[in-house]
């Protein structure tokens, strides 16, 4: 028996003993991890520790960007890594896109199609002509890939249509879209619950020790023992996964209140990416700054800070909604996991400890995939023993 006194013995036969299975992690890359273990082995006893009371990643505090890369991002990469792992990593997006479509469903997802714009301005423009450049390469990457022609484009007419000030021109991806970010973490729940997946929020894993048979978690309640033990935290891994380069990266968002007749639909990179913001409920969603600090923004610490949402709001006014009064409604900060590399890390840890981890900003796209991928690596070692 577990020594707490708030546990009866019902609750301890339900949620902690006999267990096959712990994920950390109720997010898209633990809750598919799940999903996946339990399609294979229906009689197994899976159990999902999540420390908060609501989940805690950036699987429920992303800006729902269903997105596989802009031409300005891909010609950035081709810089500084290999053709072979910058498409190999577009790939994987678009396939783990896929995945969580057929997953999930797009009615579940509120999934959209409405492209994006990677926005240019005038001190952008050296990028902008180079990367224009490489279109034609690009959209013949992109049809291997996807099987579509004329993936991107120029459009010079975002100013106009959108109502924009200070864009000079933009690239155009057809491709791209959006989701319900709420939605999606729903319809997860309903799967892994309907599913007989356990899931106990509220219980943080401070430990996992493992033995060449089984692995032990310690928690709030008491140590959790099973034969596995799968890492989803993603940004928050770096205290269970030693010598491996996993950062947090700090995204802080701010919201409007609903705008009447808004007019601006899809989604929109700003600022070499490092800002972003979506149409969703008649509302303009806006995250990022990172730039702005990016030592301070290297923490695990979930809050926002004025110095980059009043950064946020300015860019709102002048450039984003120049003619448009708007209140912001709320803010908010989620953790990512980021790299060097922009190659997740799905690996077995140990004997019996693996990890999905490290999915650098790209959640929504790869999260699905990665989850499956990990769950395989487990799958397979149960299979050969």
């Amino acid at each position: 028996m577990i020594p707490n006194e708030k546990i009866s013995y019902w609750e301890q036969k339900t949620f902690f003993y006999d267990i096959d299975y712990i994920v950390i992690g109720a997010g898209i890359v633990g809750y598919s991890t799940a999903l996946q273990l339990k399609c294979q082995f229906p009689d197994s006893k899976i159990v999902i520790l999540e420390r908060g009371n609501l989940p805690s990643g950036a699987s429920s505090k992303n800006a729902g960007f269903a997105c596989f890369g802009s031409a300005t991002e891909l010609f950035s990469d081709l810089q500084a890594g290999s053709e072979l792992e910058v498409w190999g990593t577009v790939k994987k997006r678009w396939e783990g896109l896929q995945n969580l479509r057929s997953l999930i469903g797009d009615k579940n997802l509120k999934f959209e199609i409405n492209g994006s714009w990677d926005l240019i301005t005038d001190k952008e423009i050296d990028v902008f002509n180079s990367t224009v450049e490489q279109l034609p390469y690009f959209n013949q990457k992109l049809k291997e890939i996807t099987g579509e022609e004329n993936v991107y484009s120029i459009d010079k007419r975002v100013n106009g249509k959108f109502g924009f000030d200070s864009i000079e021109t933009s690239i155009y991806n057809r491709l791209e879209g959006q989701i319900d970010t709420s939605e999606m973490n729903t319809a997860f729940y309903k799967k892994v619950i309907n599913a007989g997946i356990h899931i106990l929020f509220g219980t943080e894993a401070t430990q996992i020790n493992s033995t060449h048979s089984t692995a032990t978690v310690t928690t709030g309640f008491g140590d959790l023992t099973a034969k596995a033990v799968a890492i989803c935290t993603n940004g928050f891994a770096a205290q269970f996964v030693q010598n491996e380069e996993i950062l947090p990266a700090r995204a802080q968002v701010i919201i409007t209140k609903p705008i009447k007749n808004l007019h601006i639909k899809g989604t929109f990179h700003y600022d070499a990416g490092y800002y972003y913001f979506r149409n969703i409920d008649n509302r303009i969603l806006f995250g990022g700054g990172r730039n702005i600090d990016l030592k301070g923004e290297t923490t695990t610490d979930i809050r926002t800070t004025s110095e980059i949402t009043e950064q946020l709001e300015k860019i709102l006014k002048n450039v984003i909604l120049p003619n448009t009064e708007f209140e912001i409604d709320h803010k908010w900060a989620g953790i990512m996991g980021v790299g060097t590399s922009k190659k997740p890390i799905i690996k077995k840890y140990n004997s019996s400890i693996y990890c999905g981890v490290r999915l650098g900003g790209m959640g929504v796209a790869i999260g699905s995939l990665i989850g499956k991928e990990l769950a395989q690596l487990i799958i397979d070692d149960n299979n050969s023993h």
